[in-house]
């Protein structure tokens, strides 16, 4: 990849974006996310390249620019969360690609969905903790933000929230989906013991 129309080609394939040039300026052209608003991919001629702007997590970063003398810490951006790629021919095609799509699953992570994803993996016969759960989605410090995600779970029947429990293994009093004893006989049918408004744990939370 040397040229813009190639790298913007590559980002727009990708769902539900869509290219802009914000500042009125048609050397900067932007791919973003069409829900968000918000950019992943960056492109603008500077000293003679087409340079290419890419967000970028920690782990990442420093590997890249490392390796490739023409990936750059970003400019005119974040420093610490994005990198520049300067199309001078000397980085794989793979590479490049490889960059511009981790942009894009970094730019559309959204934390709600990683605790629905989290919640799909308690199994049959197993409960977790709201603390689990937001470990599993990666923050252990929003367990509130579980409790939130939880109560507007849009997809009860394969989101199965009635599995989630406090972290003394006590069901929701308030829970959204019919109330306490709702929960209580989801989980009989799922094969665990409820009693007194509370699970077992020692017997019954998820290994993680």
């Amino acid at each position: 990849m040397k040229t813009r129309q190639e790298v913007l080609k590559f980002g727009l394939s990708f769902p539900d974006t869509y290219q802009e040039a914000p500042f009125h300026d048609e050397n900067w052209q932007l791919v973003r996310i069409k829900r968000s608003k918000k950019a992943f991919l960056w492109t603008y001629e500077r000293d003679g390249y087409i340079n290419v702007n890419v967000k970028v997590s920690p782990e990442w970063r420093d590997f890249w620019r490392r390796v490739y003398p023409s990936v750059i810490a970003g400019w005119h951006q974040n420093k610490e969360h994005w990198n520049t790629i300067i199309l001078d021919g000397s980085i794989p095609d793979k590479d490049i690609k490889r960059m511009i799509t981790k942009s894009y699953d970094l730019v559309t992570d959204s934390p709600t969905q990683r605790i629905y994803e989290a919640v799909k993996k308690i199994p049959k016969g197993c409960v977790a903790t709201y603390g689990q759960i937001a470990k599993l989605a990666g923050n252990v410090n929003m367990s509130r933000a579980v409790g939130n995600a939880l109560h507007k779970n849009p997809d009860p029947d394969n989101i199965c929230c009635y599995r989630v429990v406090n972290s003394k293994g006590e069901l929701a009093k308030g829970f959204a989906f019919g109330g306490e004893e709702k929960q209580a006989q989801l989980l009989r049918q799922d094969g665990i013991e409820v009693v007194n408004g509370k699970v077992d744990l020692n017997k019954y939370k998820m290994n993680i």
